[in-house]
């Protein structure tokens, strides 16, 4: 499996390169983020529990709650009770995640628990 692992490691930035995007459904949301966590920009990461909580570290650690609503990933971050969501699409590769706004803009996941 590393072996694997390994390999598509190495070939990510061709495939990056591909950016064969995927949008993913809302059982498969569910699949992509449960139990997971995903790395972005700067260090930065966000855990996601099974039973819906969400913590994103930076600085410090943020909790807040997630959930999929239709086909769409759906986060609310105390103390707002404002939820906010984004389409959720996958790269070709596997371990990139892209959350799209309603305006376009998106941001990057990278799974950082595939080791």
């Amino acid at each position: 499996m590393r072996i694997v692992l390994g390999v598509v490691l190495a070939l990510a930035p061709c495939m990056a390169l591909a950016e064969d995007w995927q949008k993913l459904d809302g059982p498969a949301i569910t699949l992509a983020l449960s139990a997971r966590t995903l790395g972005y920009a700067e260090g930065k990461t966000q855990s996601f529990a099974a039973d819906g909580g969400t913590i994103y570290t930076a600085d410090s650690d943020q909790s807040g709650h997630w959930r999929v609503e239709g086909d769409r990933y759906c986060s609310v971050w105390p103390p707002s009770d404002r939820w906010t969501c984004y389409g959720i699409e996958a790269e070709a590769g596997g371990l990139d995640i892209r959350f799209v706004a309603g305006d376009g803009s998106a941001t990057v996941g990278r799974y950082v628990d595939l080791k």
